[in-house]
């Protein structure tokens, strides 16, 4: 499966606190021919949602505000068929099971390079087909 020529047909928005994974995941998307929003708090990312539709959502667990465990949980009845990803450098049983009640759809654990994205994003995208 090519990953990008996928991608390029899908909308992706990310949240994550840290400027740095915005800022770099945004130009590596790009680069992709991808499309890739990327936000700062689950607020931002919860107004995002009301004007478009994303195919695949990327949220880090710890957030200022909302955090993304919450941000995924308001959103599951409204957009059910979203592929939703946790990221988190706290990943425990606890998280995960939670999560798992929420019926997120993966995990991405911090820190991650690339590589990490490509394969989640990969799994994620075959097991919706």
């Amino acid at each position: 499966m090519d990953l990008f020529s996928k991608l390029k047909k899908m909308r992706t928005l990310l949240i994550d606190d840290d400027e740095w994974i915005r800022d770099s995941l945004s130009l590596y998307f790009e680069g992709e021919g991808c499309h890739l929003l990327a936000l700062e708090t689950a607020e931002e990312g919860i107004e995002a949602l009301k004007g478009q539709h994303y195919d695949i959502i990327l949220v880090d667990y710890r957030l200022p505000g909302m955090d993304g465990l919450e941000f995924l949980k308001r959103i599951q009845d409204p957009y059910p068929h979203t592929k939703k990803v946790l990221i988190t450098a706290y990943r425990s049983k606890e998280l995960v099971s939670k999560a798992m009640k929420i019926g997120i759809d993966g995990f991405i654990e911090k820190p991650f390079t690339t590589r990490n994205i490509e394969e989640a994003l990969s799994r994620l995208i075959a097991k919706s087909e």
